[in-house]
């Protein structure tokens, strides 16, 4: 390969780079249709080896997928709307704690410390968030104060269920087609690579949502045992931030711990409250993550914590979702460029080198 060409592929992926990085609010619906396809498309390879045409298998994971997300809104939505008025109701007290027990007993314990003044914004935070307001009110509120917001997400609501019908149907056919466009010299070692990809998405997205779903199940009903209010609400919330290992932790058992206090001012009931969180933690530890996920994606606690970082601070909330699983997906290629370094000339050269003695 000449200079010129490897400059023009450089130049190639630069702008793909920064063409996905401008179009990405445009790109959305296509990403989300996308990820729907892939998720579905396992189902649908098996509905197929049991003589289900790909067309019918299609319309049968769409529709088991419509209906889960259409029950999962109308039983979850308004449980989760009544925690959230809840903790609406409670979180002036939560204030006035904090400027009159909280601060105190830091400033006595630990000397001097600057005064926080929380009055202003606990008098705000009531007007602003009452607890008699639906929280789908303040919502549909916000969105319809602009009609072209409104359009823009009728638009792309209803172009992700269009995009995932085509894409999963013709799931084979776009493979194929990527397939037939690599360079034949190189197209055998892509391919290994974007089959050891796809496992380790596979192993990521399905996985690692049917743990973050179970978490959420273990901590909700755990939180509901002990007499939480706010069960659903923190169960999820912890569910949700397991994503990152041992934040679903922190943040769940911070979170239960001072509604608890809240709820009940015993100290019985952070005992409770952490044997809860101790118990879904060794579930995700010795069952869950095991069994679902298993050690194909390979990346170091510290990794996934710099991944969701870095990828919120390049493309903000999306960045965050999208984070772990391109980081898998490098990660599979950092694997063969090291095993192609080690079994390289270079490498052996300097292996055989004898060191030099001082």
């Amino acid at each position: 390969m000449t200079v010129l060409k490897k400059w023009m592929i450089a130049l190639g992926i630069i702008i793909a780079c920064l063409f996905l990085y401008y179009t990405l609010p445009v790109l959305m619906p296509f990403i989300i249709g996308a990820l729907f396809a892939y998720l579905g498309d396992p189902i649908v390879n098996w509905l197929g080896r049991h003589k289900v045409s790909r067309t019918l298998g299609v319309i049968i994971v769409f529709v088991v997928f419509l209906l889960i997300i259409t029950l999962l809104l109308f039983i979850l939505v308004p449980m989760l709307e009544r925690q959230v008025n809840y903790f609406i109701n409670k979180l002036p007290l939560i204030i006035h704690w904090i400027q009159n027990v909280l601060l105190p007993w830091l400033q006595h314990k630990f000397g001097s410390m600057a005064s926080l003044n929380f009055s202003a914004n606990k008098l705000s935070l009531a007007k602003t968030l009452k607890p008699s307001a639906s929280v789908l009110t303040l919502i549909i509120n916000t969105i319809t104060q602009s009609g072209l917001t409104i359009i823009a997400w009728g638009a792309n609501l209803l172009l992700i269920p269009v995009v995932a019908f085509y894409l999963m149907r013709d799931w084979k056919k776009v493979v194929a087609a990527v397939q037939s466009m690599l360079p034949r010299s190189i197209e055998p070692i892509l391919m290994r690579l974007a089959q050891e990809s796809n496992e380790v998405l596979g192993a990521f997205l399905r996985g690692q949502l049917l743990v973050m779903i179970c978490l959420g199940c273990i901590y909700s009903v755990g939180l509901w045992i002990v007499g939480l209010q706010l069960a659903l609400l923190i169960g999820m919330l912890a569910g949700l931030a397991s994503v990152v290992p041992y934040l679903g932790f922190v943040v769940g058992i911070v979170a239960a711990a001072i509604a608890a206090y809240f709820q009940f001012h015993t100290a019985w009931s952070l005992l409770y409250v952490l044997i809860v969180f101790m118990i879904g933690q060794a579930m995700e530890s010795t069952v869950l993550t095991p069994l679902f996920v298993g050690d194909r994606i390979g990346l170091h606690p510290v990794a996934v914590i710099f991944a969701v970082l870095a990828g919120g601070q390049l493309f903000g909330f999306v960045g965050v979702l999208i984070a772990l699983p391109v980081a898998a997906v490098i990660m599979v290629f950092l694997r063969y460029f090291m095993q192609s370094y080690v079994a390289s000339e270079f490498y052996q050269e300097l292996a055989d080198k004898p060191s030099s003695k001082t």
